[in-house]
């Protein structure tokens, strides 16, 4: 149950990275509060998954969803180039990921 929470806890640090961006400092509403409402449940969920998984483990997993996620989406919608390079790049985060859970 602790790798579905940390799942899904790297899923809401991209959207609270994502709005995050959108909300311009923090000054368009709707956007900064999604910001705090996923960033408030995605800590939630880390903190509650820390409770059985090695820190540094679950920490980089966290991570690495969040950011493969994060750049993905920006890449989807024009906001960050697309290019070969960087989608292998985000692959090798990806297995990375991935090797972090086979190992644990």
């Amino acid at each position: 149950m602790s790798w579905v929470v940390l799942v899904l806890s790297g899923v809401l640090e991209a959207v609270w990275a994502t709005a995050l961006g959108r909300s311009e400092g923090l000054s368009r509403p709707v956007p900064a509060v999604v910001f705090v409402l996923a960033l408030a449940a995605s800590m939630g969920g880390l903190g509650w998954a820390m409770r059985e998984l090695p820190v540094g483990t679950a920490y980089a997993v966290w991570v690495g969803i969040g950011a493969v996620l994060t750049v993905s989406v920006a890449m989807a919608t024009g906001e960050e180039p697309l290019s070969l390079v960087r989608v292998l790049l985000v692959l090798g985060i990806v297995g990375c990921v991935v090797g972090l859970k086979l190992v644990s």
